[in-house]
């Protein structure tokens, strides 16, 4: 990864933040991306980033509004003349069954964690094909493999980024740029706080390894994703949950 730049949006915290630091581990340059509720904590990401001898820099963004995006992609651009890894993580939640559950969390949701994917790669991908080589990876969810009871628009973005990612991987394949996707399993993250107690003993009695997943183990499926290795790996979907779907 010396000498690589990479993107990570939504690395304030959780599985953004670990696979910030695996990548700069790694030997990558990181920018990192976060909405402006988080800019405290990717400060600290950036300064644990440095630490290691790695340069890194935070760039706060609400990644549901376009032209906030294209401002944010400009300067990583400028500042980093191009990026070779693009990892879109940013995603939120908007929980409610579908009897009660508004436009407006619907299109939260859609435009957070599938449009904005959009909108931040179309910005990086060519670059990366004039260049001959790039990695593409999108954090899906379990749930756009197998829905969730609550999350009828969490699940219809996260599977839209599968489909996005395997039309993709088509289409830049013989570009030097591959495109895949993980599927997490339930992680310990900020997305569980509020779950209750018994909701979350269903999910670990639903997976065989029966604890939740680590952000560092989302993390180490990306540096592989990210990594010279993984070449010959393109629209595939890397499901890492503890073997609760198969």
């Amino acid at each position: 990864m010396v000498g690589k730049k990479a993107l990570v949006t939504g690395a304030s915290r959780g599985i953004g933040r670990a696979c910030a630091v695996t990548l700069a581990a790694a030997g990558a340059e990181v920018a990192v991306g976060s909405s402006p509720f988080g800019a405290e904590f990717a400060a600290r990401v950036c300064a644990e980033i440095k630490e290691m001898g790695r340069r890194a820099e935070a760039y706060s963004c609400d990644v549901s509004v376009p032209s906030d995006v294209e401002r944010m992609c400009e300067r990583v651009a400028h500042d980093f003349d191009g990026i070779d890894i693009l990892v879109n993580n940013a995603g939120i939640t908007r929980d409610a069954s579908f009897r009660k559950m508004s436009r407006k969390d619907w299109d939260e949701v859609i435009d957070t964690n599938l449009s904005s994917v959009f909108d931040v790669t179309k910005r990086f991908i060519e670059g990366m094909a004039a260049r001959g080589w790039g990695r593409v990876i999108n954090i899906s969810s379990i749930v756009g493999r197998i829905g969730n009871f609550g999350q009828v628009n969490y699940a219809a973005a996260k599977a839209g980024l599968i489909g996005m990612t395997k039309a993709l991987a088509r289409e830049y394949a013989r570009k030097g740029v591959t495109v895949n996707a993980i599927a997490p399993g339930f992680v310990k993250t900020r997305m569980l706080d509020g779950v209750p107690e018994k909701a979350l003993q269903r999910v670990l009695d639903a997976t065989p390894v029966g604890r939740l997943g680590d952000p560092m183990e989302i993390a180490a499926s990306v540096l592989y994703l990210a990594s010279p290795a993984a070449g010959f790996v393109t629209g595939h979907v890397l499901d890492v949950n503890g073997g609760m779907a198969m």
